[in-house]
């Protein structure tokens, strides 16, 4: 795995798990990623050190401004492809696990394409229903 898609992952984990209203503590990030603790610990040094997260004394972890805005990238990108593969036809399952691979290494032109193809139909979609009005 590379590296920035490592700390792409654990700042996700951290955002998703944050959004569950709880205190995020390195414990919850080993429970949901299955990850051993030395690891977690370790990722959580290297984020600290990079400044994408905080953690106080209590060893509760806090994204900071930056870390925020990568986690909630990735976590946009995600659940943007897997609902699409979805749409598609894809198991829920196999298009989360796929969407988790692809949102790493998809150039942000792609991404882009994809994003703005889906929102178009949306919008010819909603235009139809509500011309049937």
């Amino acid at each position: 795995m590379k590296k920035h898609e490592s700390a792409e992952n654990y700042l996700e984990t951290i955002l998703m798990l944050s959004q569950k209203g709880d205190p995020v503590r390195s414990i919850d990030i080993v429970n949901e990623l299955e990850y051993t603790k030395p690891s977690v610990s370790v990722a959580m040094k290297n984020l600290r050190e990079s400044g994408y997260v905080v953690v106080d004394g209590d060893g509760y972890i806090s994204l900071t401004d930056s870390g925020r805005e990568i986690a909630q990238s990735m976590y946009d990108r995600h659940t943007l492809i897997s609902d699409w593969l979805i749409f598609l036809g894809v198991d829920r399952e196999t298009a989360v696990n796929d969407a988790c691979k692809m949102e790493h290494d998809m150039s942000e032109q792609s991404f882009a394409a994809i994003k703005t193809h889906i929102e178009e139909w949306k919008r010819g979609m909603y235009k139809r229903k509500t011309d049937k009005r």
